[in-house]
């Protein structure tokens, strides 16, 4: 993470990269590529077939619809991503990398 902290009326907060353009932000989007085939996930769809050979399965008792959600009856980890994949950032694919060790990358979109 890189930024400015600012301080105005009495609140810090962090800038992140203030001197990108949005190009060069766009550039630097994450991605999540499942190890065993070297391919980028680019939709719920792939993600869940991936997710369910790992023996995840959907988990609906959470009651809110703007979230799937992923669990495994071997652990009490859940997994909660948004429903939109556009959403999708580096803090859901980190979580899945660390639910998954060995599975899973995350690294700069090129």
């Amino acid at each position: 993470m890189s930024g400015v902290w600012v301080f105005k009326n009495g609140v810090i907060r962090l800038v992140e990269n203030p001197n990108q353009s949005g190009s060069d932000t766009q550039s630097r989007r994450k991605v999540m590529v499942y190890l065993p085939t070297g391919e980028v996930v680019s939709s719920y769809s792939t993600l869940e077939q991936i997710l369910q050979s790992l023996g995840w399965e959907r988990y609906f008792g959470g009651g809110d619809t703007d979230l799937l959600q992923f669990h495994k009856r071997s652990s009490i980890d859940l997994i909660s991503l948004p429903r939109d994949f556009t959403k999708f950032n580096s803090v859901y694919m980190y979580d899945i990398v660390v639910k998954n060790p060995n599975y899973f990358h995350v690294r700069d979109s090129h």
